[in-house]
């Protein structure tokens, strides 16, 4: 957990709160859910509260973006792109991890619409 909170910083991906020990608890959570695939590695894993990880469940990742914006959070995509641009990554280093191949292209090519014009 130290290692992704250092990488990202000490917020929420998917509401942007700020970690503490008592009311905003800290939990990792793996973008590709191993049902899909994913890997236990930590460049599937990003810093999400326990409220928004526990609400997430199964769904995709463009899924529970659009349900966050509509309860008026604001999910770090560029967190999220980032995270998978380096799972694709360590994947084609390492191989393997079939499965979660087309998950990944799918989910940036659908995250792709809610990124925040620049």
């Amino acid at each position: 957990m130290a290692l992704i909170i250092e990488r990202d910083g000490a917020t929420c991906v998917w509401c942007g709160r700020a970690f503490d020990d008592r009311h905003v608890p800290p939990t990792t959570e793996h973008l590709v859910p191993r049902i899909k695939g994913g890997p236990s590695w930590i460049e599937n894993e990003v810093a999400a509260c326990k409220r928004c990880n526990n609400e997430r469940g199964h769904r995709t990742l463009g899924e529970f973006i659009v349900e966050c914006e509509g309860l008026a959070r604001t999910p770090d995509i560029a967190r999220i792109e980032r995270t998978l641009t380096a799972l694709t990554h360590a994947i084609l280093e390492r191989g393997g991890q079939r499965r979660a191949r087309p998950y990944i292209a799918s989910q940036l090519r659908r995250i792709a619409r809610h990124r925040p014009p620049h």
